[in-house]
């Protein structure tokens, strides 16, 4: 039975994996509305955070942050300058932050669920669908604010918006885009996973 239950898993991972992979290369992924690139692929990776565990979330995290890595090699503006003033730095903005982005939902899912008890658990499933985008955005910021704050190029953008110091460029850069990420992730995330949850885990 346990031989099984891991095939099972290890199914569901791989096509949480394909999904991942179909929406980083195709418009699904992505939502550009004017100079806004809203991003929809944290969602795979909290689902498998909360469905399968939080090592399955830092997998998942993994590959996202290793396909938004290849992406800074000519795909997206932002990232190619930051590859070209330090590849190991923006490496390091791109992956671990991701793998942390998957795997800590799930150990939110798990610790609510444990305090709950007998109770109904729709909290375990709202509170990780909501700590996925919103960690993905701090974690990610908080890395670019570390490693590239005083660059010439970041503070050519902070002198540009205006900002007065690091917490309000962040918000600034993040604005709108990050709010929706969050607002469709929670959305989306709580529905999918506490629906399926049940015949997922049937034994």
């Amino acid at each position: 039975m346990e031989k099984k239950m891991n095939v099972h898993r290890l199914v569901q991972l791989a096509l949480l994996v394909a999904v991942e992979l179909v929406m980083t290369y195709t418009p699904l992924g992505y939502l550009h509305i004017g100079p806004l690139s809203i991003t929809f692929l944290m969602i795979p990776v909290v689902l498998g955070s909360i469905l399968i565990g939080p090592g399955a979330g830092a997998i998942l995290g993994g590959v996202f942050g290793l396909t938004s890595f290849a992406q800074c090699f000519g795909a997206e503006a932002f990232g190619v300058v930051l590859l070209g003033i330090s590849p190991v730095r923006t490496f390091l903005v791109c992956v671990p932050t991701r793998i942390l982005a998957g795997w800590l939902p799930g150990l939110i899912f798990r610790a609510i669920w444990a305090a709950e008890g007998t109770r109904k658990h729709w909290l375990s499933f709202a509170a990780a669908s909501f700590a996925g985008p919103v960690l993905n955005t701090l974690l990610f910021m908080g890395a670019l604010l570390t490693f590239f704050y005083s660059t010439d190029y970041i503070q050519g953008m902070v002198s540009t918006m205006g900002a007065s110091n690091p917490l309000m460029f962040a918000a600034m850069f993040v604005g709108v885009q990050g709010v929706v990420e969050a607002l469709v992730g929670f959305i989306v995330c709580t529905a999918i996973s506490k629906g399926v949850w049940k015949p997922l885990h049937r034994s």
